[in-house]
C-alpha cells in the first residue's frame, strides 16, 4: 500500500506533494524523470520490504509506480514462470504487462492504481482496479497532466477552479459523483478503467477495461448448495491469499456482524491465533460480547478498543479535510478513530466491506427483491402522491411506520430520484427548495438510463447501483482515507476478482429471502459462527449524527452553516435554511440532521479550499 503522483510537462514542487502524500508512504520515497515525465512513489512496505523499491524497471522499457496489492501474483508468476529477482508483487505485474499488455489486468486478484510507463511506444498507462479501492485523480488541461493517489495532493502543486455542478450534485447525493471532482479538469479515474497517456502530445485516451455490469447481465444456472459451496471456496481462497501476499502480520477486524465473523473464521483456520480487534464506542450499540464469541471459537488473540468522541469537536476539522472534497458520510468519523487505534498494534488488517453490495446486505433491497420499483407505473406514483399528501412524517428511523412511508414516498419518485430516496435521502423531497441546475444531473442520468436499459430485476438494478455510485463514490472512499491516513492497509476478501464475477449472476433468491437479507451469507454463516448472530440484522457504526448536531457540535455547525456568507446559500433557498435552522421542517429529526451535516460538511470544505 502506497501513495503515487506524477505529471507530464509540468514541475512538481516535490516538498510540498512529499509533505501531502508522506503518510500513505512512510517507509521510503523515490522519484524518476523520463523526458517530460516525472514519476514519485511513496512506499508503506508490506511485501518484500527489502526488494520491493519503486519506481521499479524491466528490460529498459517499462517502469512501474504502484499502489495496492496482487494477491495471485505468485500463482500469474508460476503459471508464466516469470524469473523475478524479487518476491514483489510489483515486478510480477511488470512482467505480465510486458508478456500480455493491458489484458494482462483480468488476471489480477488485488486492488491497484498504478502508472506503467512503456518507453519504446512513449505512453504512460494509469490503472484502477475493478472495484476501485485505490484511488487516482488526474488533473489534466491542455498539454498539462498531473495525477496522484489524493486530490489534496494536487491541490498542493496547482491553483484549481471549483466545478459548481459537482457541487450541486454532491448537496443531493452526499459525495462527489463517479468521475466527478469539486474540480474543473480534474476528473477520478473509474474504476477498472485505464488512462493511456501519449507523452508526445499530453492526450488521454479513457477505457474500460472491466465492467461489473457485464456480470449482471449474464444468467448463472447454480442450485442454490452448489452456489452456498461456490462462495464458501472462494472467499476462502480470498482470506488465506490475503493472508499470505504479507510479510507483516495481518489482523482482522472483529465487528460482531456476519461479515467479519466469515473473514475472522476463514482467517483463524488458516493462520491459528490471528490478532482480531473490536471497536466499541462510548454510549452506543455495543458488538462486542457478539465478537467475543467468534473469538474465543476460533481462539484469536483478541482484543476490543472503546473508542471516545471526547475530541471530536478539535479533531472534526482535520478529519474532513482529510478527503480533499465535500464528504458527507458520518461514519467517517469512527472508521478515522478506528483506524487510528488499530494501528497501534498492526499494519495490514482485513474486513468485510463489499459483502453488503455484493450479497444483498441493505434493508432497503428487501422490496425491491418482491417488487420492481425503478418501472412502477404512473397510476401507482399518482396513488402514492396523494397519500403521502395526508400522512405524517416518520420520526422513528427503525419503524415499520418509517419503513412503509419510505416505500410511498419511493413510488411518488422516477428515474434517479427513485435510487436518491431510497439511499442516500439527504434533500429528497425539497428539490423544489434547492437552487438546482438540471446540468449537474445529466451524467448520473446518462448512466442510470443505461443501467436502466439492461432490463434487469429491481433487485439487481439497485445492487447494480450502489456498486457504481454509494461503493465507489462513498464508502471506498472513506475507508481508504480513513485507513490511509494512519498508514494502516485494510484488505477486502469480499472484493477479490472470483466473487466480484460470480456473485452479480447469482438468483435473487440467494441474496434476499422473505425480509432476510443476505440470504447466503448467513447460510454460510452457520457452518462458521454461532446461531445467534447468524440471525443478527445488519448494524454500521452507530453513529449518534442527531446528538451532535443538537448538542456537542451545535454551536459549531450552525456557526457554518447558517453564516451571512455561507458558501450553501448557492445551492440551497434561504425559506430551506430558515426552516433547518428553526427546526420547523416537515421532516423526521433524522432528515434534518443529515441536511445540517451535509452543509457543514460543505463549509468545511469551502473554508479549506
Amino acid at each position: 500500500m502506497c501513495g503515487i503522483a506524477g505529471s507530464v510537462n509540468f514541475k512538481i514542487n516535490r516538498e510540498k506533494l512529499y509533505q501531502q502524500l508522506l503518510h500513505r508512504g512512510p517507509d521510503e520515497q523515490n522519484s524518476f524523470l523520463y523526458h517530460n515525465l516525472e514519476l514519485h512513489h511513496f512506499r508503506l512496505s508490506i511485501l518484500d520490504i527489502a526488494g520491493g523499491k519503486q519506481p521499479m524497471f524491466l528490460q529498459n522499457r517499462y517502469c512501474i509506480i504502484f499502489n495496492g496489492e496482487v494477491y495471485n501474483h505468485n500463482d500469474i508468476k508460476k503459471q508464466y514462470a516469470y524469473q523475478c529477482k524479487t518476491t514483489s508483487d510489483t515486478e510480477t505485474i511488470l512482467h505480465h504487462f510486458a508478456n500480455k499488455g493491458i489484458d494482462c489486468f483480468h488476471d489480477f486478484d488485488g486492488m491497484f492504481a498504478l502508472a506503467i510507463l512503456d518507453e519504446q511506444e512513449n505512453k504512460l498507462y494509469l490503472v484502477r482496479d475493478r472495484a476501485g479501492k485505490k484511488p487516482l485523480y488526474i488533473y489534466h488541461k491542455e498539454e498539462t497532466i498531473l495525477f496522484a493517489s489524493e486530490l489534496n495532493a494536487i491541490k498542493t502543486q496547482l491553483t484549481l477552479e471549483t466545478d459548481e455542478h459537482a457541487i450541486e450534485l454532491y448537496v443531493r447525493l452526499g459525495s462527489c459523483y463517479r468521475h466527478q471532482t469539486p474540480y474543473k479538469n480534474v476528473r477520478e479515474l473509474g474504476n477498472g478503467e485505464i488512462a493511456v497517456i501519449d507523452l508526445s502530445s499530453a492526450k488521454i485516451n479513457y477505457k474500460t477495461w472491466w465492467n461489473i455490469a457485464d456480470f449482471y447481465t449474464k444468467e448463472n444456472s447454480l442450485h442454490f448448495n452448489d452456489a452456498l459451496q461456490k462462495v464458501d471456496e472462494l472467499l476462502t481462497t480470498a482470506v488465506n491469499r490475503r493472508i499470505d501476499s504479507s510479510d507483516l502480520e495481518v489482523a482482522t477486524f472483529l465487528s460482531g456482524g456476519i461479515d467479519s465473523g466469515l473473514v475472522t473464521a476463514i482467517a483463524a483456520k488458516h493462520k491459528p491465533h490471528i490478532k482480531t480487534f473490536t471497536v466499541s464506542f462510548d454510549g452506543q450499540f455495543n458488538e462486542a460480547p457478539y465478537a467475543k464469541q467468534v473469538a474465543n471459537k476460533y481462539k484469536t488473540k483478541h482484543t476490543e478498543i472503546n473508542i471516545s468522541f471526547n475530541n471530536l469537536k478539535n479533531d472534526i476539522e482535520k478529519i474532513l479535510t482529510q478527503y480533499g472534497e465535500p464528504f458527507f458520510d458520518d461514519s467517517a468519523i469512527p472508521s478515522y478513530y478506528v483506524s487510528k487505534a488499530a494501528k497501534e498494534h498492526v499494519t495490514v488488517i482485513l474486513n468485510g466491506d463489499g459483502a453488503d453490495e455484493l450479497f444483498g446486505g441493505y434493508r432497503r433491497y428487501v422490496p425491491f427483491a418482491t417488487y420492481n420499483f425503478f418501472n412502477s407505473g404512473k397510476g401507482v406514483k399518482a396513488g402514492s402522491t396523494a397519500l403521502k399528501k395526508i400522512l405524517p412524517a416518520s420520526h422513528n428511523k427503525m419503524s415499520k411506520y418509517n419503513y412503509l412511508y419510505r416505500l410511498i414516498d419511493l413510488n411518488t419518485k422516477s428515474g434517479v430520484e427513485k435510487y436518491l430516496s431510497s439511499t442516500i435521502d439527504i434533500f429528497e423531497g425539497f428539490e423544489d427548495k434547492l437552487i438546482s441546475h438540471k446540468r449537474s444531473f445529466t451524467e448520473f442520468e446518462k448512466d442510470f438510463a443505461q443501467i436502466a436499459s439492461l432490463n434487469l430485476s429491481g433487485l439487481k438494478t439497485m445492487m447494480l447501483l450502489d456498486f457504481d455510485v454509494h461503493l465507489f463514490s462513498a464508502l471506498l472512499v472513506k475507508i481508504d482515507i480513513a485507513t490511509m491516513a494512519h498508514s494502516l492497509e485494510g484488505r477486502s476478501p469480499f472484493l477479490c476478482k472470483e466473487l466480484l464475477e460470480l456473485a452479480p449472476a447469482l438468483n435473487d433468491g440467494f441474496k434476499i429471502r422473505g425480509t432476510q437479507t443476505k440470504y447466503i451469507l448467513r447460510q454460510l454463516a452457520k457452518k462458521y459462527l454461532p446461531e445467534n448472530i447468524t440471525k443478527l440484522p445488519k448494524r454500521g457504526f452507530e453513529v449518534p449524527l442527531k446528538k451532535w448536531v443538537n448538542g456537542d457540535l451545535k454551536e459549531m455547525i450552525f456557526d457554518h452553516v447558517f453564516s451571512a456568507n455561507a458558501y450553501n446559500r448557492q445551492f440551497v433557498k434561504k425559506n430551506l435554511l430558515d426552516a433547518i435552522h428553526a427546526n420547523k421542517l416537515n421532516a423526521s429529526d433524522e432528515k434534518r440532521a443529515k441536511m445540517l451535516w451535509s452543509l457543514f460538511c460543505l463549509e468545511v470544505w469551502k473554508k479549506n479550499n
